[in-house]
């Protein structure tokens, strides 16, 4: 299914650039930025527009071709939106793909990311609409779901996958997987995470999901979604043999898609 859609010597290759860190007002039980729990996480500014592209250029060195810019906040506000766009337009001037996740969009802030060039956007649904609630109560599956069309709707790529190993069963997996694939266009990039259990955090003591299952679940994404690209990235490192660890406060994390 991979070779009849893609080049299998080919992998995409993205950076991802925390632009505001902590603080963040909802209450998502897997993440370290969450305000609801003490993971020593301390809140900071949106990261200047010049530091973002100079990042980026780093990144871009390095190999990467899209840089995925991630805030930890509800949705944007309005006085964000303006270094928000200038931080596309730069990254989009060195010549590489562009991605945000900056929580819930509004329609005419959907607009206003298309219009500033923004290729990508990243808002995972985590899980099954079932297991939602388990992990987060300050916004519900349905927000999820309206902020995807509202980007699909701008013309603005779709990025939106899930975790694994949050205490879900096998058919929340799936169903996540069938949601995705069942959008009125399905995401042109589904990423597949490996929780990374962070110390304070709700799932802190969450037990790692087998290795053949997150496999599973991979080859899944890869038969539901053929010509969408599947991103590996929290928590690959730990079924590879080159073993790293991914620091929640470090600014850079990568991901790759096949």
């Amino acid at each position: 299914m991979h070779r009849a859609n893609f080049d299998p010597n080919t992998v995409q290759m993205s950076r991802l650039l925390s632009i505001r860190t902590g603080g963040c007002a909802e209450d998502c039980g897997y993440c370290s930025h969450s305000a609801h729990y003490p993971t020593g996480l301390k809140a900071s500014k949106l990261m200047e527009v010049e530091r973002v592209v100079a990042e980026a250029a780093k990144a871009k060195e390095g190999g990467a071709t899209r840089c995925c810019m991630g805030a930890a906040w509800r949705s944007p506000k309005e006085r964000d939106m303006e270094a928000i766009v200038a931080m596309v337009r730069g990254v989009k001037a060195l010549g590489m793909e562009t991605c945000m996740t900056l929580g819930m969009l509004s329609t005419g802030q959907s607009a206003e990311l298309a219009a500033a060039g923004l290729d990508y956007y990243n808002h995972n649904i985590d899980t099954s609409e079932r297991f939602y609630s388990e992990i987060i109560t300050t916004r519900t599956f349905a927000d999820r779901l309206e902020t995807l069309s509202n980007v699909r709707d701008a013309g603005i790529k779709v990025c939106a996958g899930g975790i694994l190993s949050m205490g879900e069963t096998a058919d929340d997996r799936i169903s996540m997987l069938v949601t995705l694939a069942n959008l009125p266009s399905p995401p042109e990039s589904v990423p597949i995470n490996m929780l990374i259990p962070i110390p304070g955090s709700k799932l802190a003591d969450a037990a790692p999901v087998d290795p053949i299952e997150f496999i599973r679940t991979i080859a899944l994404a890869r038969i539901l979604m053929p010509q969408s690209h599947v991103c590996l990235s929290a928590g690959r490192g730990s079924r590879s043999p080159c073993q790293y660890r991914i620091e929640p406060r470090r600014s850079f994390r990568g991901k790759s898609c096949y």
